[in-house]
C-alpha cells in the first residue's frame, strides 16, 4: 500500500512528515519546520493565543492574502511603452498581434495591466 503525497498548499513542494502543519483559516497543509535539529523552510507561523491558550495555526497565503489590483495597475499605451521599453507604436502592434493582453475603448485607447506588460517585456529577446 502506497500513502498518499501531501503538497504544501503555498510553495506546492511535498512535504515531509516533520514539516506538515495544518492551518487553522483554511484547513490546508503547508510547511512548518517542527525541529530544530533539521532545516527546513516555514511557509507559514504558529503562536500561542493567549485568550484560549491553544496552538494557533495559520499558512502565509492566509496570513497575507493577494492585494488586489488597483487601478494604478492599468496603464495607458505611453506607460506600458514606457515600462515595456518600446515605442508606443510598437507596444500596439504588439497588442494588435495578441501577443501582449491589452484591451481598447470605443474612442480607441489601448489599456494594459501592468503585470502583463512586464511578463510581455520579460518574454521577448
Amino acid at each position: 500500500m502506497t500513502s498518499a503525497i501531501i503538497s504544501c498548499s503555498v510553495c506546492l513542494l511535498e512535504l515531509e512528515e516533520h514539516m506538515v502543519a495544518l492551518c487553522n483559516a483554511c484547513g490546508q497543509a503547508y510547511h512548518l519546520n517542527q525541529r530544530n535539529d533539521r532545516p527546513g523552510t516555514d511557509c507559514g507561523e504558529v503562536w500561542v493565543n493567549e485568550e484560549h491558550l491553544a496552538l494557533e495555526f495559520a499558512c502565509n497565503t492566509c496570513l497575507h492574502p493577494p492585494v488586489e489590483e488597483t487601478l494604478s495597475a492599468v496603464l495607458d499605451t505611453a506607460e506600458a511603452a514606457a515600462l515595456a521599453g518600446l515605442s508606443e507604436a510598437a507596444l500596439q502592434a504588439a497588442a494588435d498581434a495578441g501577443l501582449v493582453r491589452s484591451r481598447r475603448t470605443s474612442s480607441g485607447i489601448y489599456l494594459f495591466e501592468r503585470g502583463d506588460v512586464i511578463a510581455f517585456a520579460r518574454g521577448r529577446p
